[in-house]
């Protein structure tokens, strides 16, 4: 019979982490609710470090707030802070994709190619907790040729923090389709090497899903 390996504390907190970042991005966990230690190491059936681990980690991405006497609660984030965020990836991802799209290889137009394949399942199915997912492996599919790991991995912590905002104003704003022709047009783009254009088309399409969400947010105040 073969002994099976313990799972060492660092993949063990890789899990913890990776679980708890998609139930926090799928909206399992609501803004402002508290994430209690005890309850989630029973919950994993794994002792309190990895999920501390998980925690702190979860923090230094934005996600999550921990503070004093009150333990970890999930990120609220004000119109004004997705704005803001939405704004740095434009610039970020602008530059980044400008550096990225010379470099770009077949294989690179593949990838990005199937997530649109998928995000157009996810469309049919209106299948909306899937699309912050695949919407940022598009991005990011786009973007590793520029070889700018710190840029991406800055990146990806933006998506990861704007991701429910983003899912909320394709919901809200019935925008699903509009998405995905942007994408659909920024790919093509890319294949015929028009770097300058693709960048500039790249923050419009960033920004406009800030402006839509502001819209609706604000429609919703003046109506209540």
């Amino acid at each position: 019979m073969t002994t099976l390996q313990p799972i060492k504390r660092q993949t063990l907190t890789s899990a913890v982490t990776e679980s708890l970042r998609r139930r926090i991005l799928s909206g399992e966990f609501a803004d402002g609710q508290q994430l209690r230690q005890e309850a989630l190491s029973n919950e994993y059936g794994v002792s309190r470090v990895p999920v501390r681990e998980a925690l702190r980690q979860l923090e230094a991405e934005g996600l999550i707030q921990i503070i004093d006497h009150k333990g970890a609660l999930v990120s609220k984030l004000s119109l004004e802070d997705v704005l803001e965020l939405l704004e740095v990836r434009s610039m970020l991802e602008g530059s980044l994709l400008k550096a990225a799209i010379p470099c770009q290889t077949q294989a690179d137009h593949d990838a990005a190619q199937q997530t649109l394949r998928e995000f157009e399942v996810a469309l049919n199915n209106n299948d909306v907790r899937h699309w912050g997912e695949i919407n940022s492996r598009f991005h990011l599919a786009l973007y590793r040729a520029a070889k700018r790991p710190n840029t991406l991995a800055l990146i990806e912590q933006l998506h990861n923090k704007t991701d429910r905002y983003t899912r909320m104003q394709i919901l809200f704003t019935r925008t699903m389709e509009r998405a995905h022709e942007e994408h659909t047009r920024l790919l093509e783009m890319c294949r015929k090497g028009k770097a300058e254009e693709a960048a500039e088309f790249l923050r419009y399409h960033i920004l406009s899903a800030g402006h839509a969400l502001e819209s609706y947010l604000k429609s919703q105040q003046a109506n209540h």
